[in-house]
């Protein structure tokens, strides 16, 4: 049975906006349609949600679900990586499209951070990571896809995504079951595990679904 990954892995939202400016942005139409903040595009830190991180049951949060860790400034890492060291039983997933733009360091166990690839051209990124980013795991989410990955090194990414594009937005492209495929055939051929999220499941169809989870997550989640 194909799972949502947002009954696995919970959002966060410390931190609201992005300077980005993506076209197929979810959290945009989100922050508008909920009127979280006057100016999507400045990035805002939800400081009363600190609090949020002092729950005792583990959980997996997804720290940008509505911004990019690009845009975090360093007073607000400073703050937040405190709380989070004094709170290990969560796990906690950092993602940006900008890592050419981060330099950054954390030697947390929990701590995973990765990139967005949306296309071939972005596939630098995953080198990006692994030289300004220095963690102790990395992962990627491939969502939106709109064309053909190409070959990919999965050396040193410990978890993939794999996502379509969701909405209305004219334009909209459909990832093709051959893009997915490629991707998760090689991350499996390097040993890395994939999880390919629930809207994928009326192009791919249950029985080429994968979902697999690291087993630091599945160890939260139990």
């Amino acid at each position: 049975m194909t799972i949502c990954i947002k009954s696995l892995i919970k959002n966060m939202n410390i931190v609201v906006g992005c300077s980005i400016g993506c076209s197929y942005c979810y959290a945009r139409n989100n922050c508008r349609r909920f009127h979280i903040t006057d100016d999507f595009s400045v990035p805002e830190y939800m400081v009363r949600k600190l609090r949020i991180i002092d729950t005792p049951k583990p959980h997996v949060w997804l720290m940008t679900g509505m911004s990019d860790f690009s845009d975090w400034k360093p007073e607000w890492n400073a703050e937040i990586f405190r709380r989070m060291k004094s709170n290990p039983q969560h796990a906690y997933i950092f993602l940006t499209k900008c890592p050419d733009k981060i330099s950054f360091s954390t030697d947390d166990e929990n701590v995973w951070m990765g990139v967005t690839v949306t296309r071939n051209s972005e596939k630098k990124r995953l080198d990006d990571l692994k030289r300004n980013i220095k963690a102790k795991h990395y992962h990627v989410t491939f969502e939106p896809i709109f064309d053909e990955i190409g070959d990919i090194d999965f050396e040193g990414i410990d978890w993939i995504v794999i996502g379509t594009e969701t909405g209305h937005r004219k334009g909209k492209v459909d990832s093709r079951p051959e893009w997915v495929l490629h991707i998760a055939d090689q991350a499996q051929t390097q040993g890395v595990p994939v999880f390919m999220k629930e809207d994928l499941l009326p192009i791919m169809g249950e029985e080429r679904m994968i979902q697999e989870l690291p087993e630091q997550f599945t160890k939260r989640l139990q």
